[in-house]
């Protein structure tokens, strides 16, 4: 099933090379996704902006429920600022493909928040694609090329 999914991901980036999933300075991203560990059940929000060839900053808002939080708190809200490092070129992706590890830091509840994650998109066309972020969350959705 593996080889099945890589073989059709491999097939669909050498039939849509002109989609970028991230094209350096001025680059602009929106992900929507739903979060399925770390402080807990959750959905996901993100914006990144280009700051560089292999650089991004952006903001992001997580909003928990049955949290795994420790506070006895069962709702968790997650705003925070977060930095991309993006490897795609780097590791010889094809285009439509990025891999970028990343961290997050911001205000967790009442407290202080950090986290980091190694993500992955891949786009479908040049406005629509699919990412995956793994590390102190685990999160899937939508990105969108602004």
């Amino acid at each position: 099933m593996k080889k099945l999914l890589l073989a059709a991901l491999f097939l669909g980036a050498l039939t849509m090379g002109k989609a970028q999933a991230f094209n350096g300075l001025g680059d602009q991203k929106l992900d929507l996704g739903i979060s399925a560990f770390g402080y807990g059940t959750g959905i996901t929000g993100t914006y990144d902006y280009g700051v560089m060839d292999w650089l991004s900053v952006g903001a992001g808002v997580d909003f928990y429920w049955g949290n795994n939080h420790h506070d006895g708190d069962d709702d968790t809200l997650f705003g925070y600022g977060r930095v991309n490092f993006h490897l795609g070129e780097l590791v010889g992706l094809p285009k439509n493909m990025d891999l970028y590890p990343g961290v997050n830091i911001g205000i967790l509840n009442s407290g202080f928040g950090i986290g980091g994650h190694l993500g992955f998109r891949y786009f479908f066309d040049d406005k629509f694609g699919a990412f995956v972020e793994l590390g102190s969350h685990g999160t899937i959705g939508v990105s969108i090329n602004l």
